[in-house]
């Protein structure tokens, strides 16, 4: 069944105004940059601001002058490499790596090793978005990556960081792109725009795509429609209202699993669905987000923004499902863990149908931002208030065993599917987020600057079993403390210090554990990290970053209980690495993003010896991405792009006995801009992994379950965008 199109509209919350009390020495206070609602600061692959350093827990202040690592994805970035998903996206930065991304299905991805939540860890301009949804690109104009704690940023969230897709503004904008691959699949987009009038512009944003999938019978099609307005209502304030809405379908593709729990899959197919049966229907999933932003300026030293977010995502969940070897006889003696593939490669295959899957978050905030002076010393003031609801529905589902097939299968066996059918839908989750926030950032001279704040988060949530009885309540309340030094020897090079808390959820331990089902307690996290920012010139950036992130460790402890597990809290997980990042034109000819990140992610003191010293599961140790565009001298228009990406081996068993092996890919691709009949145009053709090698992305986990998933075969992308 498909659920009606969730409306778009978000009524308007009231501003409250705040007045500011004079300043006895004005002349000294510090002039907070000017709000223009049709300026972003990119140039190609470089940016230099964000929307973190605007509104956020840093102040307002320039990428530059941001005491963290952040990470923008220009628009010029997307349109050269043309990612259709979010594993695609955020692959040219060597910090972030997938964490369960499955094909034709949502995805996730770890930041520093540590997976983000999906109810939380993402941002639409700035608002929490509910994550269970394809990543729509043609709206946005950049994608803004923080790397690290963001307690003061965000509140409860993961300690790898934040995800935050950043709209289009209206801009004199008529283009049309079409495009095809290498499997036949179709492509169609409408990028539209303009300033009606000296104060008030709109963009449009619309795509249709139907896709031929690398893996057998995962064809699938997606539509998506954007709009942005923005309403310079006088000179002091704006109104900037993004929405969007995108509805998909397709089958999604299982992953493998471990063979016995302890060997890779010897000859593992990128092409073939594991499970499918002709009576699996697609996934469907239906979202729509929409940001109100209203920004206030009472002065050139104070600002106000007060902001709404409202996203939903309804997902029809469809499946056949490749999943453990419970039911093959293969493991009918109890040898091997019944949720993991059996050691000839038999595997279960369940009918899981989950319709209308309802997510729904919605924010409100209040940010005042101001600048006053004590004395000789100045001051940049962030204050400010949020208010974060999210609700999940669900129905019963079914998850019924129908057979089993086995990895080498050319054809998978046909079972009847289950003749059961979702019960009806019930409230699971209830959870708010109260916050108050206030941050100050003390020049203290042209050299040294101190910044200090703190978020107090009142976290209450209510989760339900599919009856709708309550099974868990977690009421708390934590202050979260951040602080930073910064000192800048020359206006090229800023170095920094910092010092951050954050608060996450604990997770829920897997079904085959003791205690399975139980929800632990909220995992306090800390990092300190050392930072250098170097401006080589106006048009290249270079970052530095050395952290160390501790938090609780939670995994299946191994004990006498009969179920041979039990899901715990014990011990440290502590990520040390370093990460480095060049970003921007190298020469007039070529442009250039370059990522590298050494870390070392160990469980420690957690009582199980073989967990001990040795990298955590899915943190590769070594990575390394790099994306070059050349624009050659000889040819008017003509550029080669390429791209290298590398990962060390990574671990696939908490004992780190068991790795896939470390990989190379490659990447190639042109572009070429000419003009026809005076209007612009551009030929882009993208080359994924050129030399069609397997590699495995993935050996991440869902739920308590871990699974392997190989990087997709060889995919040439080409599309033409004209200027109407």
């Amino acid at each position: 069944m498909i659920p009606k199109r969730t409306p778009l509209a978000l009524a308007l919350l009231s501003f409250i105004a705040a007045a500011h009390a004079a300043d006895d020495t004005p002349q000294q206070a510090r002039t907070l940059p000017s709000i223009d609602v049709r300026a972003t600061t990119t140039e190609g692959y470089r940016a230099a601001d964000s929307q973190l350093d605007t509104f956020g827990s840093f102040g307002s202040a320039p990428l530059h002058d941001t005491p963290a690592a952040i990470t923008v994805i220009t628009r010029a970035q997307i349109d050269d490499r043309q990612p259709r998903s979010l594993s695609e996206l955020v692959r040219g930065d060597a910090a972030i790596n997938d964490n369960y991304a499955p094909a034709g299905y949502y995805q996730d991805v770890s930041i520093r090793g540590f997976p983000l939540d999906l109810a939380t860890g993402f941002r639409f301009n700035g608002m929490i978005m509910s994550a269970e949804q394809l990543s729509a690109l043609e709206g946005k104009e950049r994608v803004e990556v923080l790397k690290g704690l963001g307690g003061l940023e965000a509140g409860v969230v993961e300690p790898g960081g934040l995800v935050n897709y950043v709209s289009k503004r209206p801009a004199e904008v008529h283009n049309l792109t079409v495009g095809t691959d290498s499997h036949g699949s179709t492509y169609e987009a409408l990028d539209l725009g303009t300033w009606f009038t000296r104060d008030f512009g709109m963009r449009v944003n619309a795509a249709n795509e139907r896709t031929h999938g690398p893996v057998e019978h995962t064809d699938g099609r997606r539509s998506f429609v954007s709009v942005a307005a923005d309403w310079k209502i006088t000179d002091a304030a704006t109104l900037l209202l993004d929405t969007d809405y995108q509805t998909s379908g397709g089958r999604s593709a299982s992953g493998y699993q471990l063979l016995g729990g302890t060997e890779i899959p010897q000859h593992p197919s990128r092409t073939r669905l594991l499970g499918y049966q002709p009576w699996q229907r697609p996934v469907g999933i239906h979202s729509s987000n929409t940001s109100l932003r209203f920004n206030y300026r009472f002065s050139d030293q104070w600002n106000a923004q007060v902001s709404a977010g409202h996203s939903h995502t309804v997902i029809d969940d469809n499946v056949a499902f490749a999943y453990g070897c419970f039911y093959a006889a293969s493991c009918a003696s109890g040898a091997t863990p019944g949720y993991f593939f059996a050691p000839n490669g038999d595997y279960d295959v369940y009918d899981y149908r989950s319709p209308d899957d309802t997510r729904q978050n919605d924010e409100l905030r209040a940010t005042v931002t101001g600048t006053f002076a004590t004395g000789a010393v100045d001051h940049e003031l962030n204050i400010g208030a949020s208010s974060f609801r999210r609700t999940v529905d669900q129905r019963a589902d079914v998850y019924d065993y129908v057979g089993t097939a086995n990895i080498d299968d050319a054809v998978v066996p046909v079972f009847p599917s289950s003749p059961n059918q979702p019960g009806p839908s019930e409230r699971r989750l209830t959870s708010w987020q109260r916050t108050i926030f206030a941050i100050d950032r003390v020049h203290l001279s042209d050299a040294w600057q101190v910044l200090a704040g703190t978020r107090l988060v009142k976290l209450d949530e209510r989760a339900y079993d599919d009856t709708g009885a309550l099974e868990r309540n977690t009421r708390m309340t934590k202050a979260l403390p951040q602080a930073a030094v910064l000192w800048q020897p020359v206006s090229a090079l800023t170095t920094y210090v910092s010092y951050g808390e954050g608060l996450s959820l604990g997770r829920e331990a897997p079904y085959w554990t003791a205690n399975g089902g139980t929800n632990l307690p909220p995992l306090h996290s800390r990092q300190l990290e050392l930072g250098a920012k170097y401006a080589v010139n106006d048009a290249l950036d270079l970052q530095a970053a050395l952290y160390r992130i501790r938090q609780p460790y939670q995994y299946a402890q191994p004990d006498s209980s009969p179920e041979g597990f039990t899901f715990v809290q014990h011990g440290e997980e502590v990520h040390t690495g370093i990460e480095l990042n060049l970003a921007g034109r190298v020469t007039d000819n070529l442009r250039l993003t370059a990522s590298a990140n050494i870390i070392r992610a160990r469980a420690e003191n957690t009582g199980t010896p073989s967990y001990e010293d040795h990298q955590v599961v899915n943190v590769p140790r070594y990575r390394t991405a790099v994306y070059a565009d050349y624009s050659l001298p000889f040819v008017p228009g003509l550029a080669v792009l390429g791209g290298w990406r590398y990962a060390s081996s990574n671990v696939a068993t908490p004992d780190g006995a068991t790795r896939v092996p470390a990989y190379h890919v490659f990447d190639a691709g042109l572009r070429f801009a000419t003009s026809l009949g005076g209007h612009a145009m551009t030929w882009r053709l993208n080359v994924d992994n050129v030399f069609n090698h397997f590699y495995w992305r993935d050996t991440g986990t869902s739920g308590g379950d871990s699974y392997l998933f190989p990087g997709m075969p060889r995919l040439a992308r080409l599309s033409m965008t004209y200027e109407l």
